[in-house]
């Protein structure tokens, strides 16, 4: 913080607000941090851990940028939400005029249950606009008279799909300016720093012509460009451009940095050479886009065997299935998927190969679905004899066979860059999660904040039950010695015993020697009338 304000001086330093909201999130914290030195630890509220994600944010330029179109979005929101309280209101009072009291206490259910009064009535709309239209709301006076839907649709379509949507909307329509307008802002900046590098670059260089203007020798922009930390694609993109001249006038050094704003172009490695005949036409053959289809054709066959057989099993228990033509069939498809890669690792050889994601993709899912297949024959000689489902097997085959089946439909995801219409929206989902990552840093600080608040609001509002009887009791199969053992407690319980009623006492006595042996004789033992007493006559205790 100090070398900030002294590296771009006092006047710039009160210009920054965050600089200024971080010299006092600082100033706050060593000063509470302070208090708590002096306090010995013992005080409960600490204000510093309120301002720690302060420090989340102001490291991130894309989440201040997000922050700034939240707070540009603010007051356009805020009259959308105060049109959804005026409306949920409006109809709050509409309710409580439909659903009154009456003197029939068959027709007061939705009253009792939602519109008992303006706090219940406020809580019950607000549940049913925001919790994707809950039908508990509307089902008590649906059912009472099915005219009353008039109003719950009404109020739907007025809240959910119109003021609701409308919110949408409008975010949706201010982030996208904002960040049109940021980008395009980007944009501007770079260029002019562009077109400062070259007035420095060109300061003390003679004109080559009157036409041209200043222009720059290669070698000073060459040498610049090795010691620039940059992605190596594009400095050396800038660079290859940058040698193609000898001088650079002002449009050329512009142009040249226009790679920056190019996007990164994949290139596969070469395939592989083979000098045998039969070698080149079964690469040429394995590496055809027809052995993708065969491929995507298979897993499809593969699924279709699984939901086939899960349908036949669906009312069988564990015990009466027979596995036996679904892992037949799983092997089968397996031995496939294995030649299948080999046959495109042979094609493309090994670099060539994990340049695609979709062979990566099918790679790892068949060397696991292959490991699965060798442990079930290290946990069974033969996978396809019969098998006990209760076995003391530390898998169980019916287990392996779960796993290898959800692995084989996961598999068949691998259709999806295929198919254009279904590749274009998975990238979109995609680039939609990468671009997630500034809102998802917000929603942490936002939990982080509430979490630290409910901690200091709600801190002994929860208390732990008390031990119940059994807990007092040590745990072992003898009960007879613990409670013999017990000390007071047993003790305790016998003078009350003995407190009781002769009467009482021998009419529980005689219910009690009514009960089964087995239950009597796990609970009896010499010197355990406490416990007797106890079981003989609960109400007494």
């Amino acid at each position: 913080m100090n070398v900030n304000s002294y590296l771009i001086g006092w006047d710039e330093f009160r210009k920054n607000k965050w600089l200024i909201g971080y010299t006092v999130v600082i100033s706050i914290s060593v000063i509470d941090w302070m208090l708590t030195i002096g306090m010995f630890c013992d005080e409960r509220l600490r204000v510093r851990r309120l301002f720690r994600p302060f420090f989340l944010l102001q490291n991130s330029s894309l989440m201040k940028k997000t922050l700034k179109c939240i707070k540009r979005t603010l007051p356009e929101i805020a009259s959308v939400i105060l049109l959804l309280a005026l409306h949920l209101c409006l109809f709050t009072m509409i309710g409580m005029l439909l659903f009154v009291k009456t003197e029939d206490p068959s027709k007061n259910s939705e009253w009792e249950s939602h519109f008992r009064g303006m706090s219940n009535s406020l809580t019950s709309l607000l549940v049913l606009l925001t919790t994707a239209n809950n039908p508990d709301v509307m089902i008590p006076a649906y059912s009472l008279n099915r005219g009353y839907s008039v109003f719950f649709m009404m109020f739907s379509i007025i809240g959910t799909y119109c003021l609701m949507n409308l919110l949408t909307a409008i975010i949706y329509n201010q982030f996208r300016g904002y960040l049109l307008m940021s980008v395009q802002t980007s944009i501007i900046r770079r260029r002019l720093g562009i077109r400062a590098a070259f007035e420095v670059l060109s300061c003390g260089q003679e004109a080559s012509s009157a036409d041209l203007g200043p222009c720059v020798p290669v070698a000073p922009v060459l040498k610049v460009m090795s010691k620039v930390k940059h992605k190596e694609y594009y400095r050396h993109n800038i660079i290859k451009a940058a040698q193609r001249h000898e001088t650079l006038d002002r449009d050329q050094f512009r142009r040249i940095f226009d790679e920056l704003d190019k996007d990164r172009i994949k290139e596969h490695p070469p395939l592989p050479e083979y000098r045998s005949r039969v070698s080149q036409k079964l690469q040429r053959a394995f590496s055809h886009f027809s052995l993708t289809i065969i491929g995507n054709v298979v897993a499809l066959a593969n699924v279709i065997c699984i939901c086939t057989i899960l349908i036949l099993n669906s009312e069988k228990s564990t015990a009466e299935r027979d596995n036996f033509y679904m892992e037949l069939i799983n092997l089968v498809f397996i031995l496939y998927y294995l030649f299948e890669m080999f046959a495109k690792l042979f094609a493309l050889g090994w670099r060539g190969y994990v340049s695609y994601r979709n062979n990566l993709f099918d790679g790892f899912l068949t060397v696991l679905l292959l490991a699965l297949l060798i442990t079930m024959y290290v946990f069974y000689k033969s996978p396809f004899s019969h098998w006990d489902p209760d076995s003391d097997n530390i898998v169980s085959l019916w287990e392996i066979t779960r796993m290898i089946n959800m692995l084989i439909v996961f598999r068949f995801l691998r259709i999806i860059p295929n198919i254009k219409l279904m590749a274009l929206v998975a990238s979109t989902l995609m680039d939609l999660v990468k671009n997630l990552r500034a809102f998802a840093g917000i929603l942490v600080v936002v939990y982080y904040m509430f979490a630290v608040v409910g901690i200091w609001l709600f801190e002994g509002s929860i208390k732990p039950p008390p031990p119940s009887r059994a807990a007092l009791v040590p745990p072992s199969t003898d009960l007879g010695e613990n409670w013999s053992a017990g000390g007071g407690c047993v003790e305790r319980c016998w003078r009350s015993w003995e407190s009781r009623p002769g009467d009482l006492c021998s009419k529980d006595r005689r219910s009690w020697e009514r009960r089964p042996r087995p239950f009597c004789s796990l609970l009896y033992h010499p010197g355990d009338q406490a416990l007797l007493g106890e079981a003989a006559c609960p109400g007494l205790f």
